[in-house]
């Protein structure tokens, strides 16, 4: 149907669920539905909303992204879609601008987000707070106004994008040899532009990031990226997450070298 179905998951996170929720019931225009794909520890009961939520509860590895946007993509109702993550919060006008967009565009829409510190959104918040906190990702340059194609395929990344339903049916989705953390959203990218679908970054703020622990580089998921590394390599002739790699390569946790990874154990490690 006509519409804009608005496509997150969720592995607890209770607090960025409610925000991401608040945030549509905000917005100058209300989405059509709001799909969760529920990885575990999903609320038992969910903020009241205007709109339809649904719920895709989803099996399998600790954080299955690739097969959980699949699962809420073709669940989904409208022929639009809004993929956004449990941690971002749309600002108002993010439902008319992205809808807008894909109207005028059949391509892959990425809005700018700005990205909260530890204490920005607690509690109650203001969008106008929000905007004032947010600081702008460090290379990811969007435009002032309107929307601007990015040649770069690499520069598309799954916390926030818009695509028309049918688009993602053709592309066939995420690809679920990707299993747990990392490059799964890369090799999206690069396969929409393999298909000939262009990049666009749309002016923002669209959403605004709200702030979480993370490590850098996330240690805890390396034997992920490791896997997920080697099947985008075999794919595309190149290593997705460089930065990554290349600082677990400095620790002395991997062995980067001639087309391969190699773990290194303790005793591997002069």
């Amino acid at each position: 149907m006509n519409g804009l179905s608005v496509l997150t998951l969720a592995k607890g996170r209770a607090t960025h669920l409610a925000n991401l929720i608040e945030g549509l019931r905000r917005s100058e225009q209300a989405p059509d539905e709001l799909v969760i794909a529920d990885m575990g520890g999903l609320p038992s009961a969910l903020p009241k909303a205007p709109f339809p939520i649904r719920i895709e509860r989803i099996e399998g590895a600790d954080l299955p992204l690739a097969a959980a946007r699949n699962r809420s993509a073709a669940s989904a109702r409208c022929d639009r879609l809004l993929f956004l993550d449990v941690d971002c919060i749309p600002a108002a006008r993010l439902i008319t601008d992205i809808s807008a967009a894909l109207e005028q565009r059949d391509a892959l829409i990425c809005p700018e987000v700005l990205y909260l510190g530890p204490d920005d959104a607690r509690a109650s918040w203001r969008e106008a707070d929000l905007n004032r906190c947010g600081m702008s990702h460090p290379v990811r340059s969007f435009p002032k106004s309107g929307l601007r194609t990015e040649p770069n395929a690499g520069l598309f990344w799954s916390l926030a994008f818009g695509i028309r339903r049918l688009r993602f049916q053709a592309l066939g989705g995420f690809d679920e040899a990707f299993t747990g953390y990392g490059a799964e959203d890369t090799d999206f990218g690069f396969r929409a532009k393999a298909a000939g679908l262009q990049l666009v970054l749309m002016a923002g703020p669209g959403a605004f990031h709200q702030h979480h622990p993370v490590s850098d580089p996330p240690i805890e998921h390396i034997d992920d990226i490791i896997a997920n590394a080697k099947i985008f390599y075999n794919k595309w002739k190149l290593w997705p997450m460089r930065g990554w790699l290349d600082a677990f390569e400095a620790l002395g946790l991997i062995s980067l070298e001639d087309g391969n990874i190699r773990k290194l154990r303790l005793s591997d490690i002069a």
